[in-house]
This record gives structure tokens, C-alpha cells and sequence, in this order.
């Protein structure tokens, strides 16, 4: 049976320096695909606008008694008999930390997969840090990157990723203070009891946060058969199966299992979750997780079965 997947590596060789140097040369090619991708989906849309104080209009309101006289705007009230507040846009920038695990297991790509979980998650990152820095957002990188401010953040993002390359797992997050939200990016294989124990403390220090679970097709529909090696690419352990698709429908149980049971958690702990194949737009998980951080509802779980 010809090969399913393959673990992807740009450049031979697995010593640290030469994985460090074939991620930096994915992260442009990353770079222009999230902007192209934020461009398609910010166009005519600014998901995370609220009224507050500033200086943009937002909109005009009907005038409620005790509010000040200041705030009327009589142009428009001159138009009818209403009297109307001129309401602005709320200019307070919030920090949204973003991380992508680049475990080994991010590096697989199947036939069934339009690329490997590394690069979309690397996408999905930039394109959420353009998105985020035009809507005016302090973006960080734990480890990586500090909160800044400015219209090129995710230009910024991706030099500073060409430097120090991410790691796999969970970042580290003493630097984090405050109220803020951090975006997490990877696979999650591990049971969901595992994942929690690692994800529990960041939620009790106040941070709000979105889990994106990057999968490859196969990973969740299993479409092996007959004599089959499967090699866990953290470790290197080999398993053979003389007839895998014996192992189908528990495999499947399992997966969909752990996956259930890491969104229930997580939503538990006032968390988001989404679950996005690499076979579907990179735009769907971005909408989602975009309308989550706008304090919108979206669905749970996007990318299933097309």
C-alpha cells in the first residue's frame, strides 16, 4: 500500500539548527498567505468594533435622559424629531498573546491534507496577528515577541519567528500579566487530562483563552488498510498492523473521544475550542476564532468531515 502521510522537513538532517533554519525559511511563504487570507476575510468587516471612548464615529443612538448635553449631536437631530448621541469607537487596546506548538507531530502531512499542520498553524497565527494589529490590538508571542501596538505586528511577528523559532508544547507564560487573551495553536494529542493539567493554571490566573486543534484528515477519518507502519514522531516507538483497518472504527471512537472531551474542559473553564482540518479553508478557523476574541458566538467546531 503506497504511503498516506509523511512527516515534512524542508531540509535533511534533525539537529536543532538545521530544524531551526528550514522554519524560518517557511515562515515568509507563511507571512504572504495570512495576509492574503486577512485580506479576504477582514474586507468590509471589523468584527471586534464597540462603542467607548475615542476619536472614530460609531454610530448615532437615540438620547437617553441624564446624559450629558455634550454628546448630542444636533445636525442630525435638526433631521427629525428624535434627539441623537454621536457615539465613538472604543480605542482601548487589548493584548492577545498567539502561540503555535511546533512539536513534531505539527510537522506530518497526509495525501489528504492541502499542507502540514505546521504551516497552517503558522498561517493561521500571522493571519490572526494581521487581522488583530488592524483592529488596533497589542500582539504578542510569549518568549518571542513583547505586546506591540502597530499596523505591521505581524511583519514583526514573522522576523522575530525567523530568529527564534517556536517550540513545542506550551509556551511559557510568567511574562503574561494582567487580563489578557492568548490564542494556542497545535495538534493536542495527548489525552485531554494531560492537556488541562497544563492549561488549568493559565486559566486561574485570568487569561481568557482560544484553543485551535490543528488536524490532518487522516488523523481523523483513518483510512489505512492492510499491513501498516505507524511511527510516533515524538519518539521514534514503531507500531505494525497486520490489517489497520481492523482498528478503524476504535481508533475513530478514541480520537473523536479525546477531542470532545478536551472541548468540554476547556469551555468548563470559560475557554474557547475549535477544531480545524488542514483539507479546509484557512478562513474558517480564522473567522471563528476572530469572532470568539469579539466576544461573538461561533461554532464550536469547525473543519469536520467536508
Amino acid at each position: 500500500m503506497a504511503s498516506i502521510g509523511q512527516i515534512v522537513s524542508p531540509t535533511p538532517g534533525n539537529d536543532a539548527l538545521s530544524r531551526a533554519r528550514s522554519r524560518a525559511a517557511l515562515v515568509p511563504d507563511c507571512l504572504v498567505e495570512a495576509k492574503r487570507i486577512a485580506n479576504t476575510v477582514i474586507a468590509g468587516w471589523h468584527g471586534r468594533r464597540k462603542r467607548g471612548i475615542g476619536e472614530n464615529f460609531w454610530q448615532f443612538r437615540p438620547y437617553a435622559e441624564g446624559e450629558s448635553l455634550s454628546r448630542i449631536d444636533w445636525r442630525r437631530s435638526a433631521r427629525d424629531d428624535h434627539t441623537y448621541i454621536r457615539d465613538h469607537e472604543w480605542e482601548a487596546a487589548h493584548t492577545i498573546w498567539l502561540w503555535a506548538d511546533m512539536s513534531p507531530s505539527m510537522m506530518y502531512k497526509s495525501t489528504y491534507g492541502h499542507v502540514s499542520k505546521e504551516g497552517r498553524a503558522l498561517v493561521l497565527m500571522l493571519a490572526l496577528a494581521e487581522i488583530l494589529a488592524r483592529s488596533g490590538e497589542r500582539i504578542g508571542c510569549p518568549g518571542i515577541m513583547e505586546p506591540i501596538s502597530a499596523r505591521n505586528a505581524a511583519e514583526r511577528l514573522a522576523a522575530a519567528l525567523m530568529h527564534t523559532p517556536l517550540e513545542g508544547g506550551l509556551p511559557q507564560t510568567s511574562m503574561i500579566r494582567g487580563w489578557s487573551d492568548i490564542v494556542l495553536i497545535g495538534d493536542f494529542l495527548d489525552d485531554a487530562d494531560s492537556v488541562m493539567s497544563r492549561i488549568g493554571p493559565l486559566a486561574r490566573r485570568g487569561l481568557r483563552g482560544h484553543v485551535v486543534e490543528v488536524a490532518d484528515p487522516a488523523e481523523e477519518i483513518f483510512p489505512y488498510a492492510g499491513r501498516t507502519e505507524f511511527t510516533d514522531p515524538e519518539n521514534g516507538a514503531k507500531l505494525v498492523a497486520g490489517r489497520a483497518e481492523n482498528l478503524r472504527e476504535d481508533y475513530q471512537r478514541a480520537y473523536l473521544a479525546r477531542r470532545e472531551n478536551l472541548g468540554q474542559s476547556l469551555r468548563h473553564l470559560g475557554w474557547t475550542f475549535v477544531s480545524h482540518r488542514t483539507d479546509r479553508l484557512t478562513s474558517e478557523a480564522l473567522v471563528a476564532v476572530h469572532m470568539y476574541l469579539s466576544g461573538m458566538p461561533a461554532k464550536a467546531t469547525l473543519g469536520g468531515q467536508p
